[in-house]
Parts: structure tokens; C-alpha cells; sequence
């Protein structure tokens, strides 16, 4: 094509696009049947992890679950065979060791079958000043919130590009999209970590493997534990999430194949004035919303997400 048939296409499916947007923001978009599937969570073992195991457990789904702490999947595979799960498997996988994720994956896919539906969601938090934190959190930090996201993918990304079918969940965050002060390794590791996924995505529309989908989830702060002591500065505007109603958005963006979640729906409002906004009137805005006091009551150290 020429230029001009180019930028008229561009401009007509553009405007095409916005207004499917905004029709669909009336319509409740139709949920996908994800059962027969084979869904493996990271994280499993607590807090969100288990949330969107128990919700997934009257879907018809086998359910992976994975984490460190063997006890708490116990009782995540408990707790999900009393709401329905017929299938349920739970496995011992440090996320941040390459070789146990790979290990773990070949045993997942010879006893249960191929991964369908991989939510990566494992994370740890060190909650220390950049200059506090000792290098051995820093790597455990990028490798727990980063690295694992690529082994599992390398693990099972193949046998979804080979049938074309398949979903690839990364639960980031907020601090993924926007720096905060007091978290510049946790911050950086889920900025590198959406940086992936998005990528990704492009590697799969661009070899046309559209069957695969992505759905990249940005909660602000959830009070799970992993943040002890923090509180928000304007609630109404930017609370602390309640995880249940995290974990329901999260099946919800699944079921419906949405691709980008920001969780609360004010985010999708900042991080457009973060685009827009001069640096300094950005820190005013940061100021005044307590990002740059958000972590001071902070009481844990290496919290683990889940």
C-alpha cells in the first residue's frame, strides 16, 4: 500500500476501534467457557493466588497451583475442592530458580497435560530504600517478580502457539506504570515485568497466533498483608483493594479476554496525566495522592506475594 491508503486505513480503523470501545463500555461483553481448560497459578498458596483458585473452582477447570510454602497450597486445594474443583494439583516450585520452574513444568505437563491458561502471579516485596537494600533481596526481587514470568512462558508458551490457544495472565501493578518512593526494586521488577508481557503479546499478534491471549493486571496496592502498615492518603480516590474484588476482576478480564486491567478504575485517569503532565506538576500529583509516603508505616520486610 501507498502512504495515503495507509493513513487512511490507520484513520478509519481508529475510529472504528474508539467506538467499539465505547459501545462495549454499555454491552457486558460475553465470558468465554473456560471449562476443560488447564489453569496454573502462581502464588497459589495465599492471599490473591487462592482468591482466583477459589473463583476458578466452579469453572470446570483443572487447577496447577504452585508456590514455596507447601502448607498454604494445601489448604488453597482444599479450600477449592469445597467450591466445586474435581481436579485440583499442587506442586513445590521456587519460581525464582530456572531450573526448578522448568523441572516443575515437565513434571506439571506429563501428569496433568499442557498449561492453557498460565497465570503468573508470585511476587515478593522488599519494602527498603534503594540504598538500604541489600543486593541479595534486589536479585531475589527481580528474579521472584521478572525472570520467573520469562521461564514460565519459555515452559509453556510453546504448546499454546502450537494448538493457537491458550491465555498468558501477568499480575503486575500500579507500580508497574508509575514510580513510588521506597519501592525502586519492587517498582522496577513490575515495570519489567508488564514491559514483557506487552511485548510478547506484539510477538503473537505479529506471527499470527491470535488464539493466544494476554491479559496484563495493574491493582494498586491490595491489603493482603504482603504491605503491612500502609494506608492510603484519599481512599475514595486511591484506596488499598480488597483482594476478593481484585481476584473477581481478574477472572472477569479473563473470561472476557481483556487485555489491559488497572484496578482502581481512577488509574486509568492518572496514568493519562502521567503522560501528559509536566514532571514537576506529576510530583505535586504524587505528593498530594501520599505516593511519596505511601511505604513509611510499612511493618514487613521481604513480604511475599501470592
Amino acid at each position: 500500500m501507498n502512504f495515503l491508503m495507509e493513513t487512511l486505513q490507520l484513520v478509519v480503523m481508529s475510529i472504528y476501534y474508539n467506538i467499539e470501545a465505547f459501545v462495549r463500555l454499555f454491552i457486558p461483553l460475553k465470558k468465554k467457557n473456560v471449562a476443560g481448560e488447564i489453569v496454573l497459578i502462581t502464588g497459589a498458596g495465599s492471599g490473591i493466588g487462592r482468591l482466583m483458585a477459589e473463583k476458578f473452582a466452579p469453572l470446570g477447570v483443572s487447577l496447577v497451583l504452585w508456590d514455596v510454602n507447601q502448607e498454604g497450597m494445601k489448604e488453597t486445594a482444599r479450600l477449592v475442592k469445597e467450591k466445586g474443583a474435581s481436579r485440583v494439583h499442587y506442586y513445590l516450585c521456587d519460581c525464582s530458580d530456572k531450573a526448578k520452574v522448568y523441572g516443575v513444568a515437565d513434571q506439571v505437563k506429563r501428569e496433568v497435560g499442557d498449561v492453557s491458561i498460565l497465570i503468573n502471579n508470585a511476587g515478593i516485596v522488599t519494602g527498603r530504600n534503594f540504598m538500604d537494600a541489600p543486593d541479595s533481596l534486589i536479585e531475589k526481587t527481580i528474579e521472584v517478580n521478572t525472570m520467573a514470568h520469562f521461564w514460565t512462558y519459555k515452559a509453556f508458551l510453546p504448546a499454546m502457539t502450537a494448538n493457537n490457544h491458550g491465555h498468558l495472565v501477568s499480575v503486575a501493578s500500579t507500580a508497574g506504570l508509575i514510580g513510588v518512593n521506597g519501592l525502586a526494586d519492587y517498582c522496577a521488577s513490575k515495570f519489567a515485568a508488564i514491559g514483557f508481557a506487552e511485548s510478547v503479546a506484539l510477538e503473537l499478534v505479529a506471527t499470527g497466533k491470535d488464539g493466544v491471549k494476554t491479559t496484563i493486571v495493574c491493582p494498586h496496592f491490595m491489603n493482603t498483608g504482603m504491605f503491612d502498615g500502609c494506608s492510603s492518603k484519599w481512599p475514595l480516590l486511591v484506596p488499598v483493594l480488597d483482594p476478593d474484588y481484585v481476584a473477581k476482576k481478574i477472572i472477569e478480564a479473563i473470561l472476557t479476554d481483556q487485555v489491559y486491567l488497572l484496578l482502581p478504575k481512577s488509574m486509568y485517569i492518572l496514568m493519562g496525566m502521567k503522560k501528559i503532565l509536566p514532571f514537576k506538576t506529576g510530583n505535586l500529583l504524587g505528593m498530594y495522592l501520599g505516593a511519596f509516603n505511601f511505604m513509611d508505616a510499612f511493618k514487613g520486610r521481604v513480604k511475599k506475594e501470592g
